[in-house]
């Protein structure tokens, strides 16, 4: 039995039966490189499940100012009316607060009266 020079100089690598799969725990690079993307998406103050979170409420925002935006639009409007027209006036005040002349007598129809 003559060994080859060949089989000699090329080792093969050991392997242990059934824990093969287990290799990548020997690599340091590997198992501190899933370590940091763990920590990052999981256990960071901006980890992934505030970060969505924060998005969501931030296209909230988003639209809770254009809303107010489209209302202060409106109301300046309305303003300048007021401060314009006199029959404005009279209007907002008999819509708003139900005012009335002295000779006129109000009446107050609800929309649920009205559906019955």
């Amino acid at each position: 039995m003559e060994k080859n020079s060949k089989d000699i100089m090329s080792p093969k690598p050991l392997r242990r039966r059934g824990l093969g799969w287990l290799s990548f725990l020997n690599n340091k690079y590997l198992l501190t490189g899933a370590f940091f993307l763990v920590w990052m998406f999981f256990f960071n103050e901006k980890d992934l499940v505030s970060e969505i979170k924060r998005k969501e409420k931030f296209k909230e925002l988003q639209k809770s100012e254009y809303h107010l935006g489209e209302m202060i639009k409106e109301t300046r409007r309305e303003l300048g009316q007021l401060k314009t027209n006199a029959q404005t006036i009279e209007k907002y005040a008999r819509e708003n607060y139900l005012m009335k002349k002295d000779n006129e007598d109000l009446f107050i129809i609800s929309a649920t009266d009205a559906n019955k």
